[in-house]
């Protein structure tokens, strides 16, 4: 199942790769001699994402960061000039059909892919500003359950991701960020890292989560991304030592005022049904729910949860993913109200694979709760 799985995705990216190197080359038709150089810079960078995703968490910080900086760098552009080549395919099938270009495309297609990577270049920069400088989501929310004439300030993040690319000094800027805001509760819907705890030990990222600061605690749950680590409770075990209280199919009373559930991660087959989680808990008191990927909606409207925030989605990261999340998600990215329940899915304050956030934002989430 495995091997085929592999074929397929190998497949794929050999399909996805082929074909818009194939057409960069026949775009510098004007100019031959720029072939060669094109075509070793173009193999060059392919390897480099290749040793990017296999190696990167295995190798020294710098280089790291420069190798897998550079190679998710080039996905992103071949993503997007894949995009511009079947664009000017189709044009080139029309002027075939109707010949209103009689002289050939010859000139057509090499602009084409000029513009194209002028115009992915700017959105690349824009990108990765809006990655470097996360926003601050407001929200006013309240309770539906009886009131206590009580208020929280929830700072809520997820999908951190941090390892190797994501390192110590954005966490650290990320851990200001939140404690800025002086929170009296902080959240963290799953994904604090991304795909090994490597990085997170060999970087002593532990100093820097303890020092995220709240007076009714510091809770997180698992996302995805834990799943894919080396060993799953040991990564959860360095959380807890970082001072972070992790809830794993859990509930917690806290300041005896409200409820505080987490679940594990969807992909988790054996995590239990969230009726079960609440069920011996007082219906009177408000529950907050961490719940990484906003699969299970109706759950927590047939619950009574007051508020569930969530992430995984990214919002789908870049251009045009966040359309194919808001047509997969019920609830992609943002502020939804059901039934009762209020809902945020987050779109994350770190990100997976390219730097960059082409038509979404990183941020954290700031709720202002009433209960």
């Amino acid at each position: 199942m495995k091997y085929g799985f592999f074929v397929v995705v190998f497949s794929i990216f050999a399909a996805l790769f082929g074909y818009v190197g194939l057409r960069g080359w026949q775009s510098l038709a004007l100019y031959p001699s720029a072939r060669p150089v094109y075509l070793i810079v173009y193999l060059l960078l392919f390897a480099c994402s290749m040793v990017g995703l296999i190696f990167g968490d295995s190798m020294p910080l710098l280089l790291s960061k420069i190798i897998t900086f550079t190679g998710y760098s080039f996905l992103l552009v071949v993503a997007y000039l894949f995009l511009c080549f079947l664009l000017v395919d189709a044009v080139r099938l029309v002027n075939y059909l109707f010949h209103f270009a009689p002289g050939g495309m010859t000139t057509f297609r090499f602009w084409s892919m000029m513009s194209g990577l002028l115009i992915i270049s700017v959105a690349m920069i824009i990108g990765n500003y809006k990655f470097n400088h996360p926003k601050i989501v407001h929200l006013e929310l309240q309770s539906n359950k009886p009131l206590q004439k009580k208020e929280m300030k929830i700072v809520a993040a997820s999908d951190i991701h941090l390892g190797n690319d994501i390192d110590k000094n954005y966490l650290k800027k990320y851990v200001r960020l939140i404690n800025d805001q002086q929170p009296d509760i902080i959240l963290l819907a799953g994904d604090i890292c991304d795909r090994s705890l490597k990085p997170l030990i060999h970087q002593k990222m532990n100093e820097e989560l303890e020092n995220l600061k709240a007076p009714l605690g510091v809770y997180a749950i698992p996302g995805n991304h834990e799943y894919y680590t080396e060993n799953f409770q040991k990564t959860l075990q360095f959380y807890e030592s970082s001072g972070i209280k992790v809830l794993t199919d859990s509930v917690l009373l806290v300041n005896d005022s409200f409820y505080l559930a987490g679940r594990k991660d969807k992909m988790d087959k054996n995590r239990k049904k969230l009726s079960t989680l609440l069920s011996t808990f007082a219906a009177d008191k408000p529950v907050i729910l961490l719940d990484h990927q906003p699969s299970a909606l109706n759950e927590a409207v047939q619950n009574n949860v007051d508020l569930q925030l969530s992430g995984h989605t990214h919002e789908g990261q870049v251009f045009p993913a966040n359309l194919i999340v808001k047509w997969v998600f019920e609830a992609g990215y943002g502020y939804y109200k059901k039934g009762k329940t209020h809902l945020y899915v987050s779109s994350g304050l770190g990100l997976w694979g390219p730097p960059y956030r082409i038509g979404t934002q990183s941020e954290i989430v700031v709720v202002n709760f009433k209960y």
